[in-house]
């Protein structure tokens, strides 16, 4: 990895793309992931780079949802595994979620280093090596899932989701929750709760946050979403130098 001095007025940033970086290096996460990667880091350069109230308002959400669930599984790819697998693992065991990996870009290569990278951080358990059950209506790899995990699960935290498999399950019955920079994508429109907010920031408030209990509308949400980003470009826009 690259030596980038916090001093770096990029340093977070900088250092988020070296992880992604070394993580195509080391087999966990495809070079796709890191294009997805650059999609959501340019809605982060329009939020601030900061969780704005909204995301605030939709972790708390989350919170309460995975505290209430009877069997929530977190689904975990290649940029969670390359970002943040230690905090991924203790919200596994905080909420008692079980962990499962479901990959695009699937090989049993890529799925045995995942599984490593979360054992080597505590977890016990993570399913999807070995898959037994489909995800109605995908045709792709992402439909492979086990039956104890995704399959059965009633909620999934599907962090840098794909927009038809989070259809997909919500079809199924499951309540979604997903982290996802861009508050247009179908994934953010599809999902029953949706975190606006940089994984690398959102994980450790999952953790931190107290719940909310209140009603929670993830269409309102995001609407607020966007006017925060609406009202800060024009901000920005009547700066002068």
């Amino acid at each position: 990895m690259t030596e980038i001095p916090k001093t770096h007025p990029r340093y977070l940033s900088l250092r988020t793309r070296e992880m992604l970086v070394e993580g195509v290096e080391a087999g966990i996460t495809s070079k796709a992931g890191l294009i997805a990667h650059g999609r959501g880091e340019a809605f982060d350069y329009i939020l601030g780079e900061e969780t704005i109230p909204p995301a605030l308002k939709a972790e708390r959400a989350a919170i309460h949802v995975l505290m209430e669930a009877e069997k929530p599984v977190i689904s975990v790819n290649g940029n969670v595994a390359a970002l943040v697998p230690s905090g991924i693992v203790e919200i596994s065991n905080r909420f008692e979620a079980k962990l499962e990996v479901n990959l695009f870009h699937r090989t049993p290569e890529r799925i045995g280093r995942i599984i490593s990278i979360l054992e080597e951080q505590g977890a016990e358990q993570v399913l999807g090596l070995e898959p037994d059950a489909k995800i109605k209506g995908l045709d792709h790899e992402r439909g492979k899932c086990t039956k104890e995990g995704i399959f059965d699960s009633d909620v999934i935290l599907v962090p840098l989701e794909d927009g038809d498999r989070a259809q997909a399950l919500v079809d199924m019955g499951k309540k979604v929750i997903t982290i996802d920079l861009n508050p247009l994508s179908r994934t953010s429109r599809t999902a029953d709760i949706t975190i606006v907010d940089n994984i690398v920031r959102a994980v450790p408030k999952l953790l931190d946050l107290s719940p909310s209990k209140s009603d929670f509308d993830n269409e309102d949400n995001l609407s607020e979403v966007l006017d925060h980003i609406f009202n800060r470009l024009k901000k920005l826009s009547q700066q002068k130098d």
